[in-house]
């Protein structure tokens, strides 16, 4: 059995916050660049990985000149695909149709938007490809969220209850055994 920590950042504040930025590659502001950079200090990194959305792209890279470590760019990583959703204020959806994605985002989808089986499936294809080390990866929520239920067991309406404001940091212990599933345990979380 092979154990490693597994760091997930999410992305600072970008341009615009408090939209629904799926798809959508909002730029990050200065200040949520640094805010992610302090957070990734002494972490103890051997890896470094981020969504190639800028939002996480340019917190990443800040944080591999920090630390000197390349990093790696993986499209998996990226947030939820709002579909007509993206790029809009919660107040500006439907108020009915966003409650019933927000209770089951797998059958209330948002329209021509992505599933949360689909945003698990690549965030479990990401997870299986990572080497057994000190990793960081600068993502989104609802990634974060992905990778929390795939190692953790928790269900979508769980993990969509974890408040993860931008630049949080959740660390998880990852364990990976022949012929068994990956799983991990939630070491930490700073918000």
């Amino acid at each position: 059995m092979s154990d490693f920590l597994l760091h997930l950042l999410r992305h600072g504040e970008p341009e615009g916050a408090g939209r629904l930025n799926g798809r959508t590659d909002a730029s990050p502001t200065a200040a949520g660049i640094a805010a992610c950079a302090v957070r990734a200090r002494d972490l103890g990194l051997e890896t470094l990985l981020a969504s190639d959305l800028s939002r996480a792209r340019l917190a990443g890279e800040a944080i591999g000149r920090a630390v000197d470590l390349p990093l790696t760019l993986d499209p998996r990583w990226r947030e939820l695909d709002f579909g007509a959703w993206d790029g809009l204020l919660a107040e500006e959806v439907d108020g009915l149709a966003l409650s019933r994605f927000r209770d089951d985002p797998d059958r209330h989808p948002p329209p021509g938007g992505e599933r949360w089986s689909a945003l698990t499936g690549r965030i479990s294809a990401a997870i299986d490809t990572l080497s057994a080390r000190p990793t960081l990866i600068v993502t989104h929520g609802g990634a974060m969220r992905a990778a929390v239920a795939i190692l953790c067991g928790l269900d979508a309406r769980q993990v969509w209850a974890i408040d993860l404001p931008y630049a949080s940091l959740l660390s998880l212990r990852v364990w990976r055994m022949p012929d068994a599933p990956t799983t991990g345990q939630i070491v930490g979380l700073r918000a």
